[in-house]
């Protein structure tokens, strides 16, 4: 058989295969025809008439059940009301549907995320730079008191910088923010999150917080509670910005900011 087998550039189980099929039958009653590949059923697999009912009682729930569910669960609940012998459980059932294409759901599509600053052109076409402030608040050093942190990052070029302290106040925030940008020069953006400390107070009507003012004094575009505005520019989208605040002394903010700057930006 192995010279049979290096004759015909075959493997030696091929020939004995072979030998074992022609095994006490003349050559010319042999079935030589190589039997199909694939498109067996595995021995546990679910019959075919319990798929077939599956897929109809899926179409009855569909068209006819109250609560409107028709899924694997549901499918189940009915076979055992129906009292069917051989019940699938609720996971083969699922197999069943998705294997027969009777699934309804379809696969979460996941989207490339936007660029860094996409809400800016500028910013996102990476020609202009964006500096993010912000603070964490309930640090604890052992032994010690509770600390807050300034940091500071830019976007692009990720430089970064913190400061800790006990407590931040606006004017201490004003000067380290000021000793930031000698040092390593001013952006084109500056991003903060609604905290009174950059803001302002909203107790008071007319009044820009000193981190606002800082920045239209450097001519530094802010962006507060991601609303962009323009430095020494059209100051409706920031009015626009405590029109919806959270208390009625930001009401009242918001109310003098519409009034009075607006009409100047005009």
């Amino acid at each position: 058989m192995r010279s049979v087998a290096q004759e015909f550039g075959v493997s030696l189980h091929t020939v004995q295969r072979w030998v074992e099929r022609a095994l006490g039958q003349r050559l010319d009653r042999v079935d030589w025809s190589e039997e199909l590949r694939g498109g067996r059923r595995e021995t546990r697999a679910t019959a075919t008439e319990i798929e077939d009912l599956v897929l109809r009682l899926r179409r009855e729930l569909r068209e006819s059940s109250d609560l409107g569910e028709f899924g694997a669960a549901a499918i189940h609940r009915e076979c055992l009301e129906r009292e069917i012998a051989s019940v699938p459980a609720v996971r083969t059932i699922g197999r069943i549907l998705r294997r027969r294409g009777a699934l309804d759901g379809r696969q979460r599509i996941r989207r490339a995320p936007p660029p860094k600053g996409w809400y800016l052109p500028a910013v996102a076409n990476q020609h202009a730079e964006l500096d993010s402030f912000d603070f964490v608040e309930g640090l604890f050093i052992r032994g010690q008191t509770e600390v807050e942190v300034l940091n500071a990052i830019s976007l692009h070029g990720g430089l970064c910088c913190s400061w800790v302290r006990s407590s931040w106040t606006a004017k201490v925030s004003v000067d380290a923010i000021l000793e930031h940008w000698r040092e390593h020069g001013l952006p084109d953006y500056a991003q903060f999150d609604n905290d009174t400390r950059f803001q302002g107070p909203h107790q008071w009507p007319d009044t820009f917080g000193r981190v606002v003012r800082l920045c239209l004094q450097l001519g530094v575009t802010g962006s507060v509670l991601n609303y962009v505005c323009e430095a020494w520019g059209d100051f409706s989208t920031a009015a626009r910005a405590w029109r919806t605040p959270r208390t009625r002394a930001g009401a009242a903010v918001g109310k003098s900011l519409v009034k009075h700057l607006t009409p100047a930006a005009a």
